[in-house]
């Protein structure tokens, strides 16, 4: 409990040195969000078995001709989904979240994948099953997300990182839709972040044997420790990134900043991981951000 009170301290102190770094430098901030639209869009696909990498992802946002066949529904995926972050990026602070909403954003998730399925709700007998859970019955979607809404709005006295875990863990285990609902999740999550004076999160690929085990917590215990351990991280790495530009830091990466220092890289990459220095993840390589006059 102690190191999840740390956590939410520590969240709290960063949002205030953003919040005043980030004063005039709205043409930075918008930047930083334009480069990020791209590993947004590569980690949520990657977590779902998407085979683009990161660079491919770029090209495909970028228009640019790629050396091997990508299949037509993977490129649909990439553009879709930079749309949809795009769009939240503007729209998150003038709208209250609703089911109007997120079957809005599932819309534009899902046309021209499967516009069967697009912008609506699963009904009949459209079960779906993730790993070994069975999501609820399609006639119980509507009044589970209600009830998410409404207990994500009643807990406003508890921390960020605790409301965006339980509601990720209770839309994920409702599955709502019949495709496309682990994107929609991680959406919703930055959603509701940006609305509430937070910066957007990124839950990185490479963590995806984490946030599984974070579901099967769920799943079996009702718990959320472990996602609130993975939000508190993504929501502290962003806060890094951007104040190490915003600061107006010399950025290098945590290799230089070991070699310059004479310290272990992996004791470094160690403390990066756990969020216990100011170091940042940016296109899968850890940084870190340090003032000029050091050397």
């Amino acid at each position: 409990m102690t190191k999840i009170l740390n956590v939410f301290s520590s969240i709290n102190s960063l949002r205030e040195r953003y919040y005043k770094a980030a004063t005039g430098k709205d043409e930075l901030i918008k930047l930083i969000l334009e480069t990020e639209v791209a590993e947004q869009v590569y980690n949520s696909n990657a977590i779902e078995n998407s085979t683009l990498s990161l660079e491919e992802t770029e090209k495909i946002l970028l228009q640019i001709n790629l050396d091997r066949y990508i299949t037509e529904r993977e490129i649909f995926e990439a553009k879709n989904l930079a749309r949809v972050v795009s769009y939240i990026d503007l729209r998150a602070k003038e709208q209250e979240l609703t089911l109007e909403v997120i079957l809005l954003l599932h819309k534009m998730l899902i046309s021209n994948i499967r516009d069967d399925v697009a912008g609506r709700f699963r009904k009949d007998d459209e079960f779906v099953r993730v790993g070994s859970h069975i999501a609820p019955n399609p006639k119980e979607v509507t009044q589970r997300l209600e009830k998410m809404l409404a207990e994500y709005n009643a807990a406003s006295h508890q921390s960020i990182i605790k409301r965006i875990a339980r509601l990720h863990l209770a839309f994920e285990y409702t599955h709502p839709f019949v495709d496309g609902n682990g994107r929609i999740g991680r959406v919703l999550n930055n959603y509701l972040l940006i609305r509430e004076g937070f910066v957007p999160i990124n839950i990185k690929f490479i963590d995806r044997k984490r946030y599984y085990e974070a579901f099967m917590q769920f799943d079996e215990k009702g718990l959320s420790a472990i996602m609130e351990e993975i939000v508190g991280k993504a929501l502290t790495n962003s806060y890094h990134k951007r104040l190490a530009y915003m600061e107006g830091k010399k950025i290098i990466t945590l290799a230089d900043f070991a070699k310059k220092n004479k310290l272990s890289h992996s004791g470094l990459i160690n403390k990066a991981t756990r969020q216990t220095i100011e170091a940042f993840l940016e296109k899968n390589i850890w940084k870190i951000g340090i003032d000029y006059d050091k050397k």
